[in-house]
């Protein structure tokens, strides 16, 4: 199927520049789907993400022909989020422990966990077969109830090699900080970079007020924190 004219992020290739309704209805359909999908999951029906960029559902499927090219865009988009922050936090933190809650911190506080990419999950299956412990990674978290954190398996979109290297780049910078901190002996040594993740996932719930979930988040990420970091025997 030939890619939509837009933002050359969608086909490949790259096209000429959107107009600037066009731009602007392509801004208001990414930042919803970031939205209904951070709240609902990926599961999430493209007209919920119409809904909530106040366009119709044909305008959202001129930019992206189908569901799994936006979910692509997204976690795209989330996966290099999650690898820059977690550069950032090996450059700028001489400490390993200090590198390692930086990361997690800045992750939960940007809503990381809602949106863990799927083709970050599909590697680690695929790493569950042969690899160590610390490069596996969790399940995606499917729409859950009210007040309610879970993990669970969801069958992710097919994805691109350039999916394919963006989530290996991730998984090795965390693991960079995984095994920074288990070396310097701060991190529990049954800790995996699978674990770091479901703490991201975890420590982000989705409530109705955004003060309550920062303390939330902030409150459930202390505690997890704590259970990660190692103690004298």
């Amino acid at each position: 199927m030939s890619a939509p004219a837009g933002d050359g992020r969608t086909g490949g290739a790259r096209t000429t520049p959107l107009r600037v309704d066009a731009q602007r209805n392509l801004e208001h359909v990414l930042r919803a789907a970031r939205e209904v999908f951070g709240e609902l999951g990926y599961g999430a029906p493209m007209e919920d993400v119409a809904r909530r960029a106040r366009v119709g559902v044909g305008t959202v499927y001129r930019r992206f022909p189908s569901k799994d090219v936006l979910v692509r865009r997204i976690a795209e988009e989330e996966t290099s989020r999650l690898t820059d922050q977690a550069r950032a936090a090996l450059g700028q933190e001489d400490e390993p422990w200090s590198a390692l809650s930086r990361f997690l911190r800045t992750s939960v506080a940007s809503g990381a966990g809602r949106l863990l990419p799927p083709q970050v999950l599909r590697v680690g299956v695929a790493e569950e077969h042969g690899l160590p412990d610390h490069a596996r990674v969790p399940q995606q978290r499917a729409q859950p109830a009210a007040g309610e954190l879970r993990l669970v398996s969801e069958e992710p979109a097919a994805a691109a090699p350039e999916d394919d290297a963006g989530a290996a780049q991730l998984l090795d910078v965390v693991g960079q900080l995984v095994e920074r901190a288990r070396a310097a002996g701060e991190l529990r040594p049954d800790v995996s970079v699978s674990d770091v993740l479901l703490v991201i996932a975890t420590a982000a719930p989705s409530l109705p007020d955004a003060a309550q979930q920062a303390a939330a988040s902030a409150r459930l990420l202390d505690i997890l924190l704590e259970g990660l970091r190692s103690r004298p025997a």
